[in-house]
């Protein structure tokens, strides 16, 4: 085994280590909750959790291809889900670092991968918070208004993804790292494309939440739309506040105050947890999912294909 192989194994085993510490850490928190939602309730969760991550990468991938290095199914998957464990290990750079090592084997220019990684972030943070303004202020009131100045950022986000912005923006990083310019600039179709994936999986996101509460005693049309928005808040908030590896402990406590109209706090509480460990689980899933599949299908490199 070469070196790199090696090296990779290695991110590989602590990724999944931190991975599994992540859900084992948190269960005896959220073993009663579980106690009280039937599995296929929770299968079901799991499923919704899969359909976002898949939208996340599919977003991702969008974001690559308008880059100019369009890459299989397969392939991509395996790039986004595999490097994306390396969220759970404490620092913030090694999901693209993982993402441009696995990346330059089908043919990604480094600073292509580092860019649609960097990219997926305010276009997930706009996406999301205006999820949060669609859902929260009608249905949820005092109990987020303290986090009504993550709103402030909606403006700002959706100016700066206009595609001269962010062609400036890469722009000027790539110089001061003495880098060559990109060889295809994002365009507008692919950031609003990319968008589209966003919402995607923020819907999805919405799901998994809604019936891990309806499963906890809160059904109907307001905990469903509070459930989407609480997700996206939480999301948000945890990104911002990068304290935590993976926005630990913050977004449950956003969490918690977007569902409190709907549910008592040690209950909202518990959906919280139970949320974390369904979306970790699902972390794990895919990558396992994804590289096995990826294993069985000789890669494409991204430079060769005309599609």
């Amino acid at each position: 085994m070469t070196g790199k192989k090696l090296l990779r194994l290695a991110f590989l085993l602590v990724a999944l280590g931190f991975g599994a510490w992540a859900i084992a850490g948190q269960w005896s928190r959220v073993a009663d909750a579980f106690s009280g939602l039937s599995w296929p309730l929770l299968g079901c969760s799991l499923v919704a959790v899969l359909a976002a991550l898949v939208s996340g990468m599919l977003m991702w991938r969008a974001l690559l291809a308008d880059l100019g290095s369009p890459l299989r199914f397969t392939d991509a998957a395996k790039v986004f889900f595999v490097g994306q464990l390396g969220k759970y290990i404490p620092g913030s750079l090694w999901p693209v670092l993982a993402q441009m090592e696995m990346g330059k084997d089908l043919g990604v220019p480094r600073p292509r991968s580092a860019a649609a990684f960097f990219l997926t972030y305010p276009i997930y943070l706009a996406t999301g918070l205006l999820v949060a303004l669609l859902t929260l202020p009608a249905f949820a009131g005092a109990s987020v208004s303290q986090y009504a100045w993550l709103l402030l950022l909606l403006p700002v986000l959706v100016a700066g993804l206009h595609p001269k912005v962010v062609n400036t923006a890469l722009a000027f990083g790539l110089k001061l790292l003495k880098r060559p310019p990109l060889e295809r600039p994002p365009t507008r179709r692919g950031l609003l494309t990319s968008a589209g994936w966003a919402f995607a999986g923020w819907a999805a996101y919405g799901a998994h939440l809604a019936l891990i509460v309806a499963g906890l005693g809160a059904t109907g049309g307001r905990a469903l739309a509070l459930s989407a928005g609480a997700f996206a808040l939480a999301w948000c908030l945890g990104f911002i506040v990068v304290i935590a590896p993976a926005g630990a402990g913050v977004r449950e406590v956003a969490m918690v105050a977007a569902l409190a109209p709907v549910l008592d706090g040690g209950t909202a509480i518990a959906a919280a947890l139970c949320s974390r460990l369904v979306v970790s689980a699902g972390d794990l899933v895919c990558a396992a999912t994804a590289g096995a599949a990826a294993r069985r299908a000789e890669p494409v490199p991204a430079a060769t294909r005309g599609d």
